[in-house]
């Protein structure tokens, strides 16, 4: 969780930049990579410990399990 923590805040940072800088194809590009890192660290914690987020951005388990503890925080 803690190094999903890091991408994601490294996506957020690249974000706020390339909306004021958005021809800085070096800066797309580290988005990209950034971008593909927190899909692959999504997909392994939610393989071991169950959805991170409802409404359809994550897929559930059977039985339904959005609800079944630990939430990721608690890890």
């Amino acid at each position: 969780m803690e190094q999903l923590q890091e991408v994601d805040f490294v996506l957020v940072e690249l974000t706020l930049y390339l909306d004021t800088h958005p021809e800085d194809y070096d800066a797309i590009k580290q988005f990209n990579e950034f971008a593909q890192k927190s899909m692959v660290l999504k997909q392994q914690i939610e393989t071991k410990y169950g959805p991170l987020q409802q409404y359809g951005n994550s897929y559930s388990g059977y039985p339904w399990n959005w609800d079944q503890p630990p939430w990721p925080w608690q890890m």
